[in-house]
């Protein structure tokens, strides 16, 4: 740097020069020469960028800017300085000594001699990082203070309760730069377990839907009982996170949360109406920020819900009146007529209650007489096999009664089976399956089912998708809707099964109540039948319609196929011409996991168990739990028996080895199998746990579906299978 000469009066020296350069601790004061290079580094440069003067002079001043963009910065600013006289100045971001990255500002000037020519530059820096901090907090509160009044006033004038809970929901992610958010209500399912999904915001539906909805866990309850806001940097790290079997924390495929926030949404009275949910896959997204702004959110948001219900509750009332007045002129003009129309309605609705609690009387029945039946037909099950496993081969006489009698119990088990399904107390256990698979192996019974007069066609389309259903159900509804078509052709005809991939588009969606867009597989039955009137097709679903004559249908059929393919998240479809035939179209959701196809066990080989395996039979009927007891010793398991829930607990906390506990579900004493289950489980983790039953109730199904999870054997069984599914849970996951 060239520096004042002290030669002549009243100039300064280059030592007073230098204080005066280095007393500007919060300024750099940087010389170079006309390459860049630094010639003089003072005391505020040092402080600013962590170099020293010794470190930084011979350097070029290009060490200062971040190494993206660093290239032909410099000569650019220095190019600048020599044309315009000065150069740089913008703000931007400038490189310390330890890698951070500081906001400045930096002119840079030349150093003329007294001939014009440029001998260096002086570069002035100071540090803008405060200020731009701040202005960046001024900006991010203004945009808080932005969305807040937009979404204050969307709600102030959002009389719709749907629309109104999305715009607050949506708000939520946008405040606090969550990657997805959720309003549920605080209204539990039947089985007061689970909370109904109410919205979604930041992710599309499709990645919620395949998974159960929250249970009443320690994590959730919080938040629905008003005891504040939930957050946690991991929730995968809180203590109370994972204590709820059977998954103990979220599902397989859900996506990711690491970062947890929860507020709830709290009335005037103090009613918690919902909850508002945000995540992030990311840890510590949330801040105290991001509480203050969602609890004034959740404020605004109690008292819009208010408000829209009580609009709501007056525009229905409001709408009542109208209805109400409006009926009682039309009442008044055509009282007769009315008369008669509410009397004949009347007479339909008797005859369908009284139909309607004939069969909730035959469901009750089933179901009640269901577990003791099963219970005494495993019993004898039970018993004729042994006998047919001791019987000396001479003995045909006894073997072939014993293999009748055998025969005559399973066709009664069968019996039991299809009245529990045709009173819908059987539970859906879904699989991934393979239609084209199903539909080939349904051809020939299809065949002899519809006699000689039907001719059966299948169609099968290639490159079918997988679909994730009961697959005995669905071999029901097909069957159904064979013999439906069968009674339209009485003179004979054509059926035609076929399969093929569909999509549902949006537009079709919007059309049909309850139907979803996406991709589907399609399962169709024609036939060249008499067809049916627009009329009858409209009704078909509905229960207890039938055009059948009397004694010959209950009008249940297209009832049962509608609520399997309902419950399996499907959609079904009726397409018919009088003369021409009927075509009824089945579609199940594409399922993209793979297709598990279990190994097939040699029925003959009974898989056997080791005196060191323990099974704990917990069993209340004596004689079923005494066959049980004894077919698992046969197979050289250690076996322990229990006839209650307590008298099975005492076990499990007593004895020090126990590998599976095989209970009934329906139990005396107060306790369920299920609550057995899950007090041994806790007790013993790893412990596998087979259920058996003739009638499963509620205790381990739910919406009509087997809980994920659970493994069931139906009584009555055979000791054959009964040593495959034990042998199959002890070696599930071993060594993994």
């Amino acid at each position: 740097m060239n520096e004042p000469s002290d030669s002549s009066a009243g100039r300064l020296t280059a030592s007073q020069w230098r204080q005066i350069v280095d007393s500007a601790t919060d300024t750099g004061i940087i010389s170079t020469d006309p390459e860049g290079r630094v010639t003089s580094w003072n005391e505020g440069a040092v402080r600013l960028f962590g170099w020293s003067e010794a470190e930084m002079v011979g350097q070029s001043l290009e060490r200062i800017f971040p190494e993206d963009g660093r290239e032909g910065r410099l000569a650019k600013e220095m190019a600048d300085a020599i044309s315009q006289g000065r150069g740089g100045g913008e703000e931007g971001w400038r490189q310390r000594k330890d890698g951070s990255l500081m906001w400045a500002t930096g002119e840079l000037t030349p150093i003329r001699a007294d001939d014009a020519r440029v001998v260096g530059f002086i570069k002035i820096a100071r540090d803008r990082t405060r200020r731009r901090q701040a202005e960046e907090a001024l900006l991010a509160e203004r945009q808080i203070l932005t969305i807040l009044n937009r979404a204050g006033s969307a709600l102030a004038v959002e009389s719709d309760l749907d629309k109104l809970v999305q715009i607050v929901t949506d708000a939520g992610v946008e405040l606090t730069g969550a990657q997805f958010g959720a309003f549920f209500y605080n209204v539990l399912n039947d089985a007061g377990e689970s909370y109904m999904l109410y919205t979604l915001s930041g992710a599309p539906l499709e990645a919620f839907s395949a998974f159960p909805m929250p249970r009443n866990t320690a994590v959730f309850a919080p938040t629905f009982t008003g005891e504040g806001i939930v957050r946690s940097d991991d929730i995968t790290k809180d203590p109370r996170y994972g204590k709820n079997v059977p998954r103990r924390g979220m599902p397989e495929g859900h996506l990711p949360v690491r970062s947890y926030l929860a507020v709830p949404v709290v009335s005037r009275s103090g009613e918690v109406i919902g909850g508002l949910f945000f995540g992030h896959e990311k840890t510590g997204i949330f801040s105290d920020r991001s509480e203050r702004v969602l609890t004034g959110l959740a404020a605004e948001a109690a008292v819009a819900i208010e408000n829209a219900r009580l609009f709501q509750a007056n525009q229905r009332e409001i709408s009542e009146r109208k209805k109400a007045e409006e009926a009682l002129l039309e009442l008044n003009a055509t009282l007769e007529q009315q008369v008669q129309e509410r009397t004949e309605k009347l007479r339909e609705q008797e005859e369908a209650l009284r139909q309607s609690q004939k069969m909730e009387a035959v469901g009750q029945l089933t179901g009640g007489v269901a577990h003791d039946f099963n219970n005494l037909l495993q019993i004898i099950v039970g018993n004729l096999e042994i006998l047919q496993r001791n019987l000396p081969l001479e003995s045909v006489r006894l073997i072939r009664a014993v293999t009748t009698a055998m025969t005559g119990a399973k066709r009664a088990a069968s019996l039991t089976q299809r009245l529990l399904a045709f009173a819908r107390r059987q539970p859906l256990d879904p699989k991934p399956l393979n239609v084209n698979v199903l539909a080939s192996g349904m051809s020939e019974m299809l065949q002899r089912s519809l006699g000689e007069t039907i001719a059966v066609e299948t169609v099968l389309a290639a490159g079918l998708w997988q679909v994730e259903a009961d697959p005995n159900e669905l071999e029901a509804a097909i069957l159904n809707l064979a013999v439906n078509a069968r009674d339209a052709m009485p003179g004979g005809g054509r059926l035609t099964l076929e399969t093929s991939n569909a999509h549902i588009d949006h537009a079709y969606a919007a059309s049909h109540v309850e139907v979803s867009p996406g991709q589907y597989v399609s399962i169709s039955l024609s036939d060249t039948g008499e067809g049916m009137t627009a009329q009858t097709v409209a009704r078909a679903f509905e229960p207890f319609f039938t055009t059948k004559p009397v004694g010959r249908g209950t009008g249940l059929g297209l009832s049962q196929v509608y609520g399997f393919v309902k419950q399996s998240g499907g959609h079904v479809s009726i397409y018919s011409e009088i003369g021409q035939g009927t075509t009824v179209r089945i579609y199940l959701p594409r399922f993209a996991g793979a297709t598990t196809m279990g190994e097939k066990r040699d029925d003959q080989q009974m898989p056997e168990g080791s005196a060191e395996e323990t099974i704990l039979v917990l069993e209340d009927d004596d004689d079923v739990r005494a066959y049980s007891v004894e077919t698992l010793r046969d197979l050289g398991y250690r076996v322990l028996e229990a006839r209650d829930g307590a008298a099975a607990i005492r076990i499990l906390e007593r004895e020090r080895r126990i590998d599976l506990l095989f209970t009934d579900v329906v139990l005396p004493g107060g306790m369920t199998g299920a609550q057995v289950a899950a007090h041994a489980t806790a007790l013993r983790p790893a412990l596998k746990v087979l259920y058996t039953t003739g009638y499963a109730r509620n205790a381990i199904i739910h919406q009509g579906r087997l809980d994920r999870g659970v493994e069931l054997i139906v009584k009555p069984f055979s000791s054959a299978d009964l040593a495959a599914r034990v042998r199959d849970l002890l070696d599930a996951n071993q060594g993994g």
